[in-house]
């Protein structure tokens, strides 16, 4: 299958670089400005995206998929009933026959070794759409959002209240990229993980508290405290995590114009109080719907390379 750049997969944050991301930012503003316009804009006619879920999702289905087709291209859409990575036949095996009838391969699953191995033998760029460890398309929509808003994030302060998981891992690996500071603050026991996320300490801070961790910030965001996959921990979790609940309070010790954001779905009374997602602060809608446009812009980008 003919390729028009080098093989390039997107795995985990720190895969692109930061001059990358300045050219995904802007291509993403010019792709979602066609889609308000009804403009369209079919690079990928004839392409076709093959999407592995191995853990469900709204969000992330509806994004690629419409994303695909709204690109030009097609997409096939597998789930565990259909192709569980490793049972039938070894990932490796899978990626070489799949990534010769594709062009393209999303795959939603645990460990981030299956999408290693699976991008290994892959023929075609392959797309962490998430693993346990990182969450990258996320933040890429989470970072366009806020540029959107206030413009660069670089030199900001973005507050991690919660569990220190994929998403916590992924906000590190671009703080370091992009050059912003993590504030980051968890229960005893769910810590993040700096070796995990590859990063040094000079990109965050750690707060026992959440308070001081929102202190100043630019961008408080947080999570579910219960992950997909963790569901038998959620009693001692709701326990652990109750005092890392995203308040009024919190916003109130983050700058004036700090914006909250969420990557949903959202327990309102748990990882945040109503007033704060549904408030003027909140922007976890536009959130949402920049997925669908940073990640047309991600599969242009591997497939065609930078655009003129």
């Amino acid at each position: 299958m003919q390729m028009t750049q080098a093989l390039k997969h997107y795995l985990k944050f720190s895969d692109l670089t930061a001059a990358e991301y300045a050219y995904l930012f802007e291509r993403t503003a010019l792709i979602k400005q066609k889609f308000k316009a009804y403009e369209k804009h079919q690079p990928l006619v004839d392409r076709t995206l093959a999407m592995i879920f191995e853990k469900a999702s709204t969000r992330t289905r509806v994004s690629f998929e419409a994303g695909m087709y709204q690109l030009g291209g097609s997409v096939v859409h597998l789930t565990t009933g259909d192709s569980q990575l490793g049972r039938a036949e070894p990932i490796e095996d899978s990626a070489r026959v799949i990534s010769r009838m594709v062009d393209l391969v999303m795959i939603r699953t645990y460990g981030q070794d299956k999408i290693e191995r699976f991008a290994k033998y892959s023929r075609v760029p392959v797309i962490n759409g998430l693993t346990n460890e990182y969450h990258p398309c996320q933040i890429l929509a989470d970072i366009f959002t806020y540029i959107e808003h206030r413009g660069s994030i670089a030199g900001k302060v973005v507050a991690w209240v919660g569990d220190g998981n994929n998403m916590a891992n992924t906000w590190l690996q671009a703080a370091e990229l992009l050059g912003f500071t993590v504030h980051v603050s968890t229960p005893s026991g769910y810590e993040i993980d700096p070796a995990l996320a590859g990063v040094h300490s000079s990109c965050y801070k750690v707060f026992k508290d959440p308070m001081q961790a929102c202190a100043g910030a630019d961008l408080v965001t947080t999570d579910v405290w219960t992950s997909m996959g963790y569901e038998a921990e959620n009693e001692a979790r709701k326990k652990a995590f109750a005092d890392w609940c995203v308040d009024a309070d919190m916003m109130r010790a983050a700058k004036p114009d700090a914006l909250f954001m969420h990557c949903l779905p959202a327990h309102r009374g748990e990882e945040v109080e109503a007033e704060v997602i549904d408030g003027p602060q909140s922007v976890v809608w536009d959130e949402a719907e920049n997925r669908l446009h940073v990640q047309k812009a991600l599969m242009e980008y591997l497939l065609l390379g930078a655009l003129k």
